[in-house]
C-alpha cells in the first residue's frame, strides 16, 4: 500500500493552495492501495472548522475535507489551533486535534510527502 501525506499550511480561502491539495487528495483516495493522510498546520487549521458558509457556486473546503476524512485521516496541529482560538469541539466530524509528534510519525510512515 502506498502512503501519501499532505501537509497544508495556508488558509482555506484567499488563495487556492488548500483547494488544490484537497482536489489531489480526493483523486488519490479513490485509487486502490493508497492511504491518504492530511495534516493541517498554521493557517490551514481553519480548513477543519465546521460550519463553513461560502457564496453559492464557490468551493467549500469543509465538504472537500469531509470526503477525505471518510476514507483517510485528517489531523490538525493543536498548537496552531490554540493560537487561532479554534476549539476541538469546533472541528468537523472525523478531524482530530494532534501534535507535531504525530506529524513526525506520519512523515516517517509516508512514501510521499506533499506540502501545500
Amino acid at each position: 500500500m502506498s502512503s501519501i501525506l499532505f501537509i497544508l499550511n495556508d488558509a482555506p480561502y484567499g488563495n487556492e493552495r488548500a483547494y488544490n491539495a484537497l482536489r489531489l487528495a480526493g483523486a488519490l483516495i479513490g485509487k486502490d492501495d493508497t492511504k491518504v493522510r492530511i495534516f493541517l498546520m498554521a493557517d490551514s487549521v481553519s480548513c477543519g472548522k465546521s460550519g463553513q458558509k461560502v457564496p453559492p457556486g464557490y468551493y467549500n473546503i469543509q465538504i472537500m475535507l469531509g470526503r477525505v476524512i471518510r476514507e483517510g485521516e485528517v489531523a490538525l496541529c493543536g498548537t496552531c489551533m490554540e493560537a487561532r482560538g479554534i476549539a476541538e469541539s469546533e472541528l468537523i466530524e472525523g478531524a482530530k486535534k494532534s501534535t507535531l509528534a504525530q506529524l513526525a510519525d506520519w512523515t516517517i510512515d509516508a512514501d510521499k510527502v506533499l506540502i501545500f
